[in-house]
């Protein structure tokens, strides 16, 4: 039976988005949806000198309330060299920071040159997932013809992906119809994020809802021992 979760695409997100990408056969990004501002599409956190602290994309929406991710542009280049100035500034005394630095450097240097969102997303997004070792087929729901409605659109993407089962985020179960996916012959189940184990971080008391960046330059090739979908 394959495997199918569908998500808005995150800003390098935590730890948790890549094991439920590790836990299907195909991870849809459902960037043809509406941008949500103070979200995760364009942002997440790391751990610094003076505390948790965003990272943030600068993208344009000012009088675009209803435009989709995947139309969503970025307002000014030099956020990457921020960003990579940050990451140095902030975990070059991790353990595997000086053996992430080349790929991690190459990549803000290609995302400095998109002006989309999305594509800045995907391309941290794919090239994790090749270091950690995941290798689940990524698509887009554009991909596929949309139906109306919210979960609707989910079932009808997940039948159009050959899929019978569906691994949600559990913040969906405040809108997902169940019936829908039973009707529809698709086995509905919802993540469980609760259980990670903590690993040794810099900068005071662990956190777990960082980008999954703190987990990799503490851990590098071992960082799977402290997630979930390596240990079916």
């Amino acid at each position: 039976m394959k495997k199918v979760a569908i998500l808005q695409s995150n800003y390098i997100p935590w730890k948790g988005y890549f094991d439920l990408i590790n836990m299907v056969d195909e991870f849809i990004l459902y960037d043809d949806m509406q941008y949500t501002r103070r979200d995760w599409r364009n942002r997440n956190k790391i751990k610094t000198f003076g505390g948790v602290k965003w990272l943030t994309i600068p993208v344009d929406v000012k009088g675009k309330f209803y435009q989709m991710i995947n139309e969503t542009r970025v307002m000014d280049h030099k956020w990457a060299e921020e960003h990579w100035k940050s990451l140095h500034m902030n975990y070059a005394r991790a353990p595997h920071f000086k053996e992430l630095a080349p790929m991690l450097e190459d990549l803000y240097g290609q995302a400095a040159g998109m002006d989309y969102l999305s594509d800045i997303n995907y391309l941290f997004l794919t090239n994790i997932c090749r270091y950690l070792g995941i290798e689940t087929k990524i698509t887009w729901s554009s991909d596929y013809t949309l139906a109306d409605g919210k979960t609707e659109r989910l079932v009808e993407l997940v039948k159009s992906a050959g899929g019978g089962y569906y691994l949600s985020g559990p913040a969906a179960k405040d809108y997902i119809v169940d019936e829908c996916f039973e009707q529809a012959g698709i086995q509905l189940d919802y993540m469980n994020y609760d259980g990670y184990p903590e690993y040794p971080q810099l900068h005071g008391d662990f956190v777990h809802t960082v980008s999954i960046l703190d987990l990799l330059f503490q851990e590098g090739p071992d960082a799977p021992k402290y997630m979930k979908s390596f240990h079916k």
